[in-house]
């Protein structure tokens, strides 16, 4: 049986409409400006007939949300869509969400929200400032590049991750794309061999935990140790950007913790960033971290200011941000300004 978004792609030119793909089961159907109207009951009616097994309903003005609501071959009616569609202002877009999902852990919903309003953000940036490297720094298995490609990033992405098992990953998720570069070593301020806590999935550290970070995660309570390489970021710097006529490059930091020595490791050539981005932390999980004030007076002092503070991580029991997403740009970078 073919999948719900080929099934809709297909349909899409009769209906004058554009989709996308919500995942297994879901998509957002919406109606492409310049083409021919046409009343939902319609679109509805056309998709209920060739695509039975889905449910059809509104979820804006010019926007249908088409779901899977039976397995092929079941009798039963698809269920209704329990999708709710909430207007971002003026804008004409619009936040879709599953109301029943919100009732849990608001949490939850806030910080995917920040997430997505975080890549949007930087998305525009990379656009204004004409970014053509990012640089990324702890890449882990290449989530933060692969987000960049999907918000519509083309230039070129520089990979540094250390551990062998989450660069084997990264360097699968990039090998059919020609302009992302990966790197097996980390950064710092001196080049070294170090060993890093390679067992802690996403927020594996050249640092040990605090004991409030203990308290807070699990998964620190277990050390696995890995000899890893640590260069400086100037000294890769020629040749991740060979072959660019014309270099604007972003960095983007999370090492958990050792983002000031990341920092530290460019030199002078930091300078040459447009701008940057930072995990910088208000409630420290490693030993020897600074704190969001040291970290965000450093980057000023370099000439970066900031674009949007976004919170990654919250503390259960009273709300309070642990981390932030701190996105920065050099003023006097701006294409025009």
């Amino acid at each position: 049986m073919q999948t719900l978004f080929r099934r809709l792609l297909k349909l899409a030119p009769k209906l004058g409409v554009q989709v996308l793909d919500l995942g297994p089961g879901e998509a957002l159907v919406s109606r492409r400006r310049g083409r021919a109207q046409i009343s939902l009951e319609a679109g509805a009616d056309l998709l209920a007939r060739r695509s039975s097994a889905y449910a059809v309903t509104p979820v804006g003005g010019d926007a249908w949300l088409v779901t899977r609501g039976r397995t092929a071959g079941s009798k039963a009616k698809p269920k209704s869509a329990k999708w709710k569609s909430v207007a971002l202002g003026q804008t004409g877009a619009h936040l879709l969400f599953d109301p029943d999902a919100a009732k849990g852990d608001e949490r939850v919903l806030q910080l995917a929200a920040a997430d997505y309003l975080c890549a949007h953000h930087v998305n525009g940036l990379l656009d204004k400032y004409q970014v053509n490297c990012v640089f990324d720094v702890g890449a882990n298995a290449g989530q933060y590049g692969s987000r960049l490609r999907r918000h519509g990033y083309t230039g070129r992405i520089v990979s540094f991750e250390p551990t062998a098992e989450h660069f084997a990953k990264l360097q699968k998720k990039a090998e059919n794309d020609p302009d992302w570069h990966v790197y097996n070593c980390g950064l710092g301020r001196e080049e070294a061999t170090m060993e890093i806590h390679s067992n802690w999935n996403s927020m594996n550290s050249l640092l040990p935990p605090t004991e409030y970070g203990k308290g807070r995660y699990k998964r620190f309570a277990k050390s696995t140790m890995e000899q890893i390489e640590i260069r400086r970021l100037d000294a890769v710097m020629d040749e991740a950007l060979d072959g660019l006529t014309d270099p604007r490059p972003y960095l983007k930091m999370d090492t958990q913790g050792y983002d000031l020595e990341v920092f530290a490791g460019a030199g002078k050539r930091i300078d040459d960033f447009v701008g940057m981005q930072s995990e910088v932390a208000l409630l420290r999980l490693y030993e020897g971290s600074p704190q969001m004030h040291e970290a965000v007076a450093v980057y000023e002092e370099a000439g970066f200011e900031i674009t949007g503070m976004y919170p990654v991580t919250r503390e259960p029991a009273t709300g309070r941000v642990v981390e932030f997403d701190c996105v920065m740009v050099r003023p006097t970078s701006a294409s025009g300004g």
